[in-house]
């Protein structure tokens, strides 16, 4: 069955999207559509949010990361028992890489790809009938996508929303809603973006506000007849991730939590059972697991508690003994030896790579990565081609790997050498990207 998709993107970052997108996913869901999520680009605090709102997994698609078979394999995914797909974009709706035509990484790739129509946010602070002005030239740029029109975004009275249309209605362009100027819609936030959706505890009153707010706003009905184009068939589990093991034990708490969904889903396609713990409550790798991963999260806000969980990192030092172990960007951190928190307090990790990390001095590493693995484990052989993304303010105390321990040799997005990255030491593994195709 054809599942249509919206995607709901802004001509910049901080317009609204986020809030537009759960108000739709949740006011929608609760008149009985079967809404699934999706997140154009790297993020991984976004859909766990759509699956709040939703009550099912939302899942990325990027359109430079992925290879083509992965990425449809994965918008499959996102289609499966849906009556419609809404993905929310990331940063401006064209931004992305210098590449070839559909593979920037840009929100404009996935809409054109799956023929799906734009919902366009417009923050209109600041502006009147210029605001018209933005949204013809997001018309105009790029021919291969549709806006089906626009909703306005921190609208300041009804004055205001009459001058903003009168402008909308000068280019054609339909608007669909209006959300006013309200400091109350605003998620809670933290150095990588929204705090994380299980860390809300008042999460499901927020989404139910945004339902509210959308159905009184928003003319849901065009909204929904606007919806076009399909997503592909369910049917390429081979393009899918490859699991690092069969029984993969996964830490998953407050400190570990940036797992793709994709990943998962396609590890499980394979056959492989994802076994969780949690090294806050201090537990081990589950027993029966043959490999273990770390995914990333906010380690920093629990270096103490993490330093003494002596029962979680005596059983990772003897499991990663003959078994491999991953750590990504969190994870990796708490492989290493120490992890020094914004306080400049030192606390000592699992000393089972040899890497020191440190928050006190904060600095932004943003970008994907293009990696060749330097040996076998459990990304891969030697010489594999991986594609993630890196996005942390932490820094390595320790001097640079060399080729012995490094993981891999990366560059940026547009082939520019960043050297050697990650480390490695006998089946332990771990870097600051996070792994997507």
């Amino acid at each position: 069955m054809s599942v249509p998709g919206l995607l709901v993107a802004a001509p910049r970052s901080s317009s609204g999207k986020t809030t537009l997108t759960l108000a739709l996913m949740r006011a929608l869901t609760r008149r009985g559509i079967a809404v699934r999520g999706a997140k154009c680009g790297p993020d991984y605090i976004d859909p766990a949010f759509h699956a709040a709102a939703t009550g099912f997994p939302s899942f990325n698609l990027d359109s430079f990361a992925m290879a083509e078979p992965m990425l449809d394999a994965v918008a499959g995914l996102a289609g499966t028992n849906a009556d419609l797909v809404v993905a929310e974009g990331s940063m401006g709706l064209f931004d992305g890489i210098v590449a070839g035509a559909g593979r920037t990484g840009a929100n404009a790739d996935i809409a054109a790809r799956y023929g799906w129509p734009v919902l366009l946010v417009l923050d209109v602070s600041g502006a009147a009938q210029s605001a018209a002005a933005v949204a013809l030239g997001c018309v105009h740029y790029d021919p291969r996508i549709r806006i089906a029109g626009v909703v306005l975004n921190k609208v300041a009275s009804p004055r205001h929303r009459r001058l903003v249309e009168a402008g909308l209605a000068k280019i054609g362009l339909p608007v669909l809603g209006a959300l006013m100027r309200d400091t109350n819609l605003t998620l809670p936030e933290r150095h990588l973006g929204l705090v994380q959706a299980r860390e809300t505890g008042d999460l499901d009153a927020r989404l139910d506000r945004l339902a509210d707010l959308a159905e009184a706003g928003l003319d849901l009905d065009a909204i929904l007849a606007a919806a076009a184009g399909a997503t592909p068939r369910p049917d390429a589990d081979a393009a899918l991730p490859t699991p690092p093991g069969q029984r993969i034990a996964v830490a998953s708490d407050a400190a570990f939590s940036f797992l793709y969904p994709h990943m998962a889903a396609g590890w499980r396609a394979r056959g492989a059972e994802l076994v969780p713990f949690s090294p806050l409550a201090d537990e081990a790798p589950p027993a029966g697991c043959d490999a273990a991963w770390l995914p990333g999260g906010y380690p920093e806000l629990h270096a103490g508690r993490l330093a003494g969980a002596a029962t979680f990192l005596g059983a990772l030092r003897d499991f990663a003994v003959d078994k491999p172990v991953h750590g990504e960007c969190g994870g990796y951190m708490v492989l290493g030896e120490s992890l020094e928190d914004a306080e400049g307090v030192t606390h000592p990790m699992a000393g089972l790579l040899p890497v020191a990390t440190s928050y006190r001095m904060r600095k932004l590493h943003l970008g994907y990565r293009v990696a060749t693995l330097l040996a076998d484990g459990p990304l891969g052989r030697a010489g594999t081609r991986l594609v993630g993304h890196e996005f942390h303010y932490a820094s390595e105390r320790t001097p640079p790997p060399g080729e012995d321990i490094a993981l891999a040799r990366v560059t940026d997005a547009e082939g520019v050498a960043i050297g050697l990255a990650g480390h490695r030491a006998g089946r332990v593994t771990g870097s600051f990207f996070h792994l997507i195709g």
